[in-house]
């Protein structure tokens, strides 16, 4: 740059006092002359006229080239074509605060674009859409190592110990419990690393359903059928079965029927095919515990009935809401009928809560006072009275289902008036005795429909009122 102002200097010759920057005094217009001290770059000297003129020349191409080689091309002075000075309306470029902010290419050409096209700065990963493909190892890079790429990273699980084991599965089958879905217990299983406790499941899923109801026994039941080939194989069942046959003198402690259940769900192993056939037999003259041998016989017992017609597969029963209502409606009605023989109220109710339906004790209620309305004599009355107020002090019948149970015998007393026709009269009496009793209130008391007395006199009864005879 600087050989191009010299160039241009030595074609276009420029007179000392042209050069100077500053405005003409009025001597000066007029013609005065006097000696002065020269100005050049703020120093003042007394030189001659040549060494003046040289200096001035040098000055004003060092600031020409300052200014053509700022960092931005668009602003500050530039050179025209003619050789004019062209002044810019922005702050120069050697400015601190516009080295600072500045975030355009610093090469001095180009459109004056972001660096990097927008892909550089703090907290940028690249342009917006990139796509980064996986990056090669580089061999000649320092750290490289060989065994990285025969390398296979997998995350590893550890054992589950004995304490472990019973924390993490416990909760697992007691909420399968709840909601019954076998593959969601064999997708968790598989998730842990059982390792030699993997035989421990079948015998934790039974000791917990020995202490809960029949219906958690079938769901256990399903739940070895559907995990055996999936999670466990037979000789793992066998192992646990095995277990559960040496500690069941420390079962029978908390649950005194455990022989007999464990005896049920070895039958129902050996008929849904994860235990083998043989493995009763496997035992014979082997037992010394009284409670194994009792669990081995009522298993062989059970095996021997499904020749004749025995279904194992429903051993345990089917559960709660599960049971198609004909089949629950007529479980009620043998067991009223069963208490209506034996009038045992704790018997009558260990069944109804076998039937582990607290929403369709309803049905209960009404079936009990239709026998009432069906039957001849005050002892079927008062047994069924006895009966609902048991169950309605040990809140086996809440508040809720006697209600509906009596609003139901309200809306059909018209139709079963029908088949009784003392229906309405017998209704009456059992409702106020019920409401003596304590077991409904007053306001449903005052609900029974009433039928309607006719009485009329007649010429041949002398005056005599007539009430008609049900």
């Amino acid at each position: 740059m600087a050989t191009e102002c010299e160039a241009w200097l030595n074609a276009n010759p420029v007179d000392a006092d042209d050069l100077s920057d500053s405005f003409l005094s009025g001597d000066e217009e007029k013609g005065t002359t006097r000696k002065i001290d020269n100005e050049i770059n703020g120093n003042w000297i007394s030189t001659p006229t040549s060494t003046i003129q040289e200096a001035r020349l040098k000055a004003k191409a060092k600031r020409r080239l300052r200014k053509n080689s700022s960092r931005d091309s668009g602003r500050g002075d530039s050179l025209s074509d003619n050789g004019d000075g062209v002044r810019g309306h922005t702050a120069p470029p050697t400015s601190p605060k516009s080295k600072l902010l500045d975030r355009k290419s610093r090469l001095g050409k180009g459109r004056g674009l972001p660096k990097k096209g927008g892909a550089g700065g703090k907290g940028v990963w690249g342009t917006p859409g990139q796509v980064y493909d996986v990056e090669e190892v580089d061999v000649k890079d320092p750290n490289y190592d060989e065994d990285q790429e025969n390398c296979v990273y997998e995350t590893v699980v550890l054992p589950l110990d004995e304490e472990d084991f019973e924390k993490t599965v416990t909760p697992i089958v007691q909420e399968y419990f709840e909601h019954g879905d076998t593959n969601e217990v064999a997708e968790l299983l598989r998730e842990l690393n059982l390792g030699s406790m993997r035989s421990g499941v079948p015998m934790l899923a039974v000791s917990l359903a020995l202490e809960a109801k029949a219906s958690h026994r079938e769901l256990t039941s399903r739940l070895l059928s559907d995990l055996c080939g999936k999670v466990l194989t037979q000789n793992d069942v066998e192992s646990s079965f095995d277990k559960l046959l040496r500690e069941l003198p420390d079962l029978v402690l908390d649950t005194p029927g455990a022989p007999q259940l464990v005896g049920q769900f070895i039958a129902r192993a050996v008929a849904d095919d994860i235990l083998s056939k043989s493995y009763i037999e496997g035992y014979k003259g082997k037992v010394d515990c009284e409670h194994a041998r009792a669990a081995l016989d009522r298993a062989a017992v059970l095996l021997k009935m499904t020749r004749g017609g025995l279904r194992i597969d429903n051993l345990w029963g089917t559960g709660g809401g599960q049971r198609p209502v004909n089949q629950l409606i007529k479980e009620v009605n043998l067991l009223l009928k069963e208490y209506l023989l034996s009038g045992d109220t704790l018997e009558a109710e260990r069944c109804l809560k076998e039937l582990e339906v607290p929403h369709f004790h309803h049905e209960f209620v009404y079936e009990a006072i239709v026998m009432v309305l069906e039957s001849k004599g005050d002892r079927t009355l008062q047994m069924i009275l006895r009966l609902l107020k048991f169950l309605w002090k040990s809140t086996v019948l809440t508040v809720d289902q006697m209600r509906r149970g009596f609003q139901r015998i309200y809306m059909d007393i018209g139709e079963i008036n029908i088949d009784v026709p003392c229906a309405y009269l017998i209704l009456e009496q059992f409702v106020d005795k019920s409401f003596n009793a304590g077991i409904i209130d007053k306001r449903l008391r005052d609900l029974c429909p009433c039928r309607g007395r006719k009485r009329f006199m007649s010429e041949g009864d002398g005056g005599h009122l007539k009430i008609e005879i049900y």
